[in-house]
């Protein structure tokens, strides 16, 4: 594995001019979190683009909802659309494949090497770098790259000499739960294919139009397959040849692709398309430049490069986008979706809120305008549908987020009314919740999980009507997220869910889960007593104390690590019952700090960080989760992160790199650490522009107006 990253390196190397700052894409390895349960995407694409333009294979298990995994090599055609380390898998629109001779217009299996066009992959001369992906199909004896524009895929196909080579239009074969329920296309003259393809899966009404041009003219294109979802243009090519096809994207319509090629890609310069590709990686990458090991650039850039995957583009060049209601409208605001919230509120979209502040107002702006448009905030946008996966309200926290922190791009009153719309719908748990004041168990499904989630989102709308000077409001969510409290038992310690007479759930495993079918969502009683992020003050009076809390969460890392009845596969990397792979638990290591005992943040951290990311296919502990693995890791290494939902600090821990500048409204943030190593984790002192500072934390203001902190490491606390 390392010396695949060391090769991608030195090929990058030369990409670049001597004078110019460090490469960066040298130390991103897309491979990382490609085997596992890590489920990331591979292929071609740019920062936040609509085209992710790569693989996709014939097994649609659930290690491959990104559409590849290490383990096989299997590949049906190359989709412009993935996604990047979810649990469910959608999209693998478009797919185009390189065929000679006649071929089974079908996805086909693995048992049957003619069942259709599928082929095996080589994956020993496989290259996959930032924006560029390339590996010979062994079947057809063919060499494939591909790159990207943000809507706009290109691909470079070197042919064997052939009177029967083809390249394959497929609108038929999505992955996992997707189908298609309505397909289109159709030649115009002899370079190009217009056409749609509609589908149903988790998205259940997805729209997606293209433009697919070719720089040879095709002989001939014919309708193939099933309902004709198959285009073949076929062409006699001489050894070695390359055929390039471009394919332009929209949600909106077949002119709104076709605006998107004329802007974006017109020509057919495949390699400065590339460099263009690895310079908008290289521009987003140098958002925030580190010093440190080898080992540590190349798991914290592959990160970085992980969680800028998503949210995607979805807005056409001239500003239409399809929205949540399946109507077109227009917006002079860049819109995204591909929100996977119940992930990414907690450490994702506020370490865009650093990195990229003006996308996170843009993101907050399309979260919005869905509330318009569907009648609440989202929960989990994709494609412009909401797939209502996951539980809570997570678009609150990120909307409040972005009004405490003062995001621009967006109304910051008509976004508390957003908040505050959302809050009052009664569904998903929440006119119980307003009926009992809190969740009862045997009235609904995953009971705790939803009305602990509520309660936390509530304590972020607090903090945003706080921030706008709404007392009345301030009071109200204040009350509302204090209703976790119903659900802890004194004498037991933990957080176990209540009926609606009052009682306890019975009987009670605190170790139990039962996947998707139990009082928590994908974890257990261990993980979800410790979820109150916005309260931690006044939870640990519950405990006794500051002190108690911190001896309790204490066993929670000490106690085994079994897992009784039909436990979620979500719930890895474990230390105790701490769950690293999944997101309820990413918080917890910092409540420490919260609770006064830092050093255990510190050696807790650190544990998870030489442990659970490597540089490796199976390099992550749990899916991705559209960045927000990635999210944790970078925000540790830079040594803090933002535990309290909308709370604009950022709690102290234990950096690990050397140095980091990072680019913020006010200029340059520069972390340094003096005496950092593997054996000094704890954090001595720390200055803030050269003077003195105390505090175990630091807020959003201070980094976002620029300056210096510097960490003075130590052996010892």
């Amino acid at each position: 594995m390392k010396k695949i990253i060391y090769a991608v390196g030195a090929f990058l190397l030369t990409l670049t001019s001597c004078t110019q700052p460090e490469s960066l894409t040298q130390y991103v390895d897309p491979h990382i979190g490609s085997g596992g349960h890590g489920h990331v995407f591979v292929g071609a694409s740019v920062p936040f683009g609509m085209v992710q333009l790569g693989p996709t294979s014939i097994n649609m298990g659930w290690d491959w909802c990104s559409g590849y995994h290490q383990s096989e090599e299997t590949v049906i055609g190359f989709s412009h659309t993935h996604l990047s380390g979810t649990g469910i898998g959608d999209l693998f629109d478009v797919t185009v494949m390189p065929v000679i001779g006649d071929v089974k217009y079908a996805r086909g299996t693995q048992e049957d090497p003619e069942s259709g066009l599928w082929s095996m992959a080589d994956r020993t001369q496989e290259v996959t770098l930032p924006g560029y992906y390339s590996v010979p199909l062994k079947r057809y004896g063919v060499k494939a790259e591909m790159t990207a524009t943000p809507r706009v895929g290109i691909h470079r196909y070197t042919f064997p000499q052939s009177t029967e080579a083809a390249l394959v239009i497929d609108l038929e074969n999505g992955g996992c739960w997707d189908k298609p329920t309505e397909t289109f296309m159709q030649a115009e003259g002899n370079n190009r294919i217009v056409g749609y393809r509609y589908s149903s899966g988790w998205a259940r009404n997805q729209k997606v139009f293209f433009v697919a041009e070719f720089a040879k003219p095709f002989d001939t294109f014919t309708l193939e397959g099933t309902d004709n979802m198959y285009g073949r243009a076929a062409f006699n090519t001489k050894d070695g040849e390359e055929v390039l096809i471009k394919v332009a994207l929209s949600p909106v319509s077949i002119d709104g692709a076709r605006l998107a090629m004329q802007t974006e890609l017109p020509g057919w310069n495949f390699e400065a398309t590339r460099r263009a590709a690895v310079k908008a990686w290289e521009s987003e990458l140098s958002r925030v430049r580190i010093e440190g090991s080898e080992e540590d650039k190349r798991i914290f850039y592959t990160a970085m490069y992980h969680a800028m995957m998503a949210p995607v583009l979805f807005s056409d060049v001239d500003g239409h986008y399809r929205g949540a209601d399946d109507n077109v409208y227009q917006s002079a605001t860049t819109h995204y979706t591909n929100y996977s919230l119940w992930d990414t509120y907690r450490a994702k979209q506020p370490l865009m809120t650093i990195i990229q502040p003006e996308r996170a107002g843009q993101f907050v702006a399309s979260m919005v305008d869905i509330c318009d448009q569907q009648g609440d905030l989202p929960v989990w946008h994709l494609w412009g549908n909401e797939t209502n996966c996951m539980v809570g309200d997570p678009a609150i926290p990120v909307v409040a987020d972005g009004i405490v922190k003062g995001l621009k791009g967006f109304d910051p009153e008509k976004a508390f009314e957003a908040i505050k719309k959302t809050a009052a719908n009664p569904e998903r748990g929440k006119g119980l919740r307003h009926q009992y004041g809190y969740i009862p168990c045997n009235l609904f499904n995953e009971a705790v999980a939803y009305d602990m989630e509520y309660a936390l989102a509530d304590g972020a709308a607090a903090n945003a009507a706080k921030a706008l000077g709404k007392q009345a409001d301030y009071e109200h969510f204040t009350r509302m997220s204090h209703s976790y409290r119903t659900f802890f038992d004194a004498s037991i310690g933990f957080i176990r869910g209540v009926d609606d007479q009052g009682n306890w759930r019975t009987p009670f495993n605190p170790k139990h889960s039962s996947h998707r079918g139990d009082d928590y969502c994908e974890g257990n009683a261990w993980q979800y007593t410790w979820l109150v992020p916005h309260d931690i003050e006044n939870y640990a009076q519950l405990f006794g104390g500051k002190e108690a809390c911190a001896e309790r969460l204490d066993s929670l890392f000490l106690t085994s690590s079994q897992l009784d009845g039909n436990a979620s596969p979500d719930i890895s990397g474990l230390i105790g019952q701490y769950a690293h792979g999944n997101e309820p638990s990413h918080h917890i290591i910092y409540l420490y700090s919260m609770l006064g005992q830092p050093h255990k943040t510190a050696e807790r951290v650190r544990e998870v960080m030489d442990i659970l990311y490597r540089d490796d296919y199976d390099g992550l502990s749990g899916n991705e989760d559209m960045g927000q693995m990635s999210a944790w890791y970078i925000l540790s290494a830079l040594g803090m992160y933002q535990v309290e939902p909308a709370g604009a600090r950022y709690w102290f821990g234990s950096p690990t790199v050397d140095r980091a500048e990072i680019q913020v409204e006010g200029g340059k943030f520069i972390i340094e650490t003096i005496n950092n190593s593997d054996e000094n984790i704890y954090i001595k002192s720390i200055k803030l522009n050269g003077e003195p500072y105390t505090l175990p934390y630091i807020t959003h203001a201070d980094i976002a107006k620029g300056g210096t902190l510097t960490f003075e490491m130590s052996n010892t606390h």
